[in-house]
This record gives structure tokens, sequence and C-alpha cells, in this order.
């Protein structure tokens, strides 16, 4: 994982931000579940590797829509 994307996962998935974050991405995406977007210290790559094969999307584009959200 690249140091940019650590920081984002740092920053949005490891901190208190994800209850938030976790919200909107099941309100805008129907096809995602608790269980993908449920957070285990340790397996932040594993859940963006997750997402980004069900929306279709880079991990780069991921993060950045997390960030955005």
């Amino acid at each position: 994982m690249s140091n940019t994307i650590k920081i984002i996962v740092m920053n949005y998935i490891g901190a208190g931000y994800w209850k938030s974050k976790k919200e909107k991405l099941l309100k805008k995406y129907n096809n995602l579940t608790d269980k993908d977007l449920h957070y285990n210290e340790g397996n932040e790559k594993e859940m963006i590797e997750t997402l980004s094969k069900k929306l279709g999307k880079t991990k780069q584009e991921l993060l950045k829509l997390i960030v955005l959200l």
C-alpha cells in the first residue's frame, strides 16, 4: 500500500470517521453490505480491495470517493 493510501486509510477508515463514511456509502451504493464495510484494524487493505472490486473503481478512485463523502 502506498504512503498516500496508508494516510487516507488511517485518517478516514482507522479513525472515528468511518461510521459516518460507512453510512454514506451504504446509502449511495445499494450493492454494498455491512459486511463489506466492516472495519477490522489491520485488514484495511483487504477491505479497500473488496470495495474497489464491488464498485468497479481503482483503489485511488475509491479512496478519493471516501474522502469526498
